[in-house]
């Protein structure tokens, strides 16, 4: 490996995130022209697009062998997301979730992450596994868009059309601009991935570090620039339903879609190791289910919470790096972690619900 592996990894990310730019916003006109609100458009093509990284690296790892890292990205992308995105943008400004729908997500992401812990508890992912979870996507996604129909909470609306709204006019010349659009953001997609998937397998074998690692870190945190990118100026603009949408829907469409037909189009379905099935895969859904607690207390996420989830991405990140490179200081690491920071943010969560709880006896 020389300098020129590094310069290819970076050049990846790069196209990657302007090539998932460039895709949503020729996907969002087109969708603008032919008559989909922006509630809609924000729901399904903004999260989804912005998750197309995840798709094509780990369709790619799927179709090249390298089952660990098309893993490593799904479940590295989710507990990216949440901790570090959801963390950040409340520190930016609290959170406040009023949307039902974003309600109604919560419980499903913990399920369907439940489900794909409980999928790779025999060391595989099948393709009969894969199909399930594609079909699952595509029920989801037309169940957004029946529940965002039913929407009629004008500061909602008045939220996704000041973000996504706006006329497009219906000429032949922008309709064919927008198709230029789609199809380079596609190209620009599979070009960054796979000088993403080479180069970041090539560092792997260069410092001895399992492809499982390199996907939950370098890929993951590659693959969610655009998400990242998204939920943080829009927690700015105090485009409070977007910024959490996003996420929870990205993380969603990750174990539907993205693993569901990685898993589907590999030959041998997706292998999960003895690691993952151990610390990781448990880990997504941990922070899967500690996003219930949060979105009750109040329906808002608080910047004390947002300094919790980025502490614990943090944490997340130390600790992998810590068994990577087989430090005698990770059993320090992990009694801290089990008997400190774990029962301390137990009783914080269950202080911040305690108002909550006698509302609801009351």
């Amino acid at each position: 490996m020389n300098w020129i592996t590094w310069v290819s990894l970076a050049i990846g990310l790069t196209v990657l995130v302007v090539g998932a730019e460039v895709l949503v916003k020729g996907a969002s006109r087109i969708a603008l022209m032919v008559g989909l609100s922006p509630l809609i458009i924000g729901l399904t093509i903004v999260a989804y697009g912005t998750s197309m990284p995840e798709m094509v690296v780990s369709l790619q790892s799927a179709l090249a062998g390298q089952a660990d890292i098309a893993l490593g990205n799904v479940v590295g992308s989710n507990i990216f997301n949440v901790l570090l995105i959801l963390g950040i943008c409340s520190i930016v400004t609290p959170l406040v979730v009023d949307q039902q729908l974003i309600r109604l997500d919560v419980p499903i992401l913990i399920g369907v992450s439940g489900l794909a812990m409980m999928f790779g508890l025999d060391g595989l992912i099948s393709r009969v596994d894969g199909a399930i979870f594609a079909t699952g996507s595509i029920l989801y996604t037309g169940f957004l868009i029946r529940q965002s129909k039913k929407e009629r909470n004008p500061a909602v609306e008045e939220e996704y059309l000041q973000e996504f709204g706006g006329t497009v006019p219906k000429t032949g010349k922008q309709i064919a601009l927008q198709v230029v659009y789609i199809l380079g953001g596609i190209c620009l997609l599979v070009f960054g991935s796979r000088l993403l998937v080479s180069s970041s397998v090539a560092i792997a074998k260069t410092f001895g570090i399992s492809e499982l690692v390199i996907g939950l870190t370098l890929v993951s945190a590659g693959t969610s620039l655009p998400e990242l990118a998204t939920s943080v100026v829009a927690s700015y603009r105090g485009e409070r339903d977007i910024a959490v949408g996003n996420v929870i829907g990205s993380n969603i469409f990750n174990i539907l879609a993205v693993l569901g037909f990685s898993a589907l189009i590999s030959p041998e379905g997706i292998r999960v190791s003895t690691e993952a099935i151990r610390f990781d895969l448990p880990v997504m859904c941990a922070v899967a289910l500690v996003c219930l607690p949060v979105f009750i207390s109040g329906r808002l996420i608080s910047r004390w919470e947002g300094c919790l989830f980025l502490a614990y991405y943090i944490a997340y990140t130390a600790y992998i790096v810590l068994g990577a490179t087989q430090n005698t200081n990770i059993d320090l690491f992990n009694r801290i972690l089990l008997f400190g920071v774990m029962p301390a943010t137990i009783f914080a969560l269950v202080l911040s619900l305690w108002p909550e709880l006698r509302r609801s006896k009351g």
